[in-house]
């Protein structure tokens, strides 16, 4: 689902896109500067492979995610917003900011039940 960031106001604009067992839900509102603030939950299940036994196991995700949306490059550095995803055509493809997000949290670490039963850690 592709919108165009200038039919964005500051009234939200509620969006869900579902893929496989996710689905992201949440809205877009104008905020200030050619930035559009999405604010969304990412719900569901994914495989990922244990970094311990490299055994695949489902992880429930249920995360809150809010940042920005940049019309053109972000050059504000003063203000050092580090959440800012840029769109230079002017648009803004939910299907694959849900796609990134579920990239980023399958390359972050994870472990099994079985591996966090015997860990010997604390």
């Amino acid at each position: 689902m592709k919108i165009e960031l200038r039919k964005v106001s500051s009234t939200p604009l509620d969006f869900e896109v579902k893929s496989d067992e996710m689905t992201f839900k949440g809205y877009l509102q104008y905020d200030a500067d050619k930035l559009i603030l999405l604010k969304a939950g990412l719900n569901g299940e994914i495989d990922v492979n244990c970094d311990i036994c490299a055994e695949e196991f489902r992880l429930d995700i249920d995360e809150d995610l809010e940042f920005f949306i940049s019309d053109g490059l972000y050059e504000k550095r003063e203000e050092s917003l580090l959440d800012v995803v840029e769109s230079l055509d002017s648009t803004i493809d939910l299907e694959a900011i849900l796609s990134s997000e579920i990239e980023l949290i399958k390359s972050d670490y994870h472990s099994c039940e079985n591996c966090n039963k015997n860990s010997t850690f604390e």
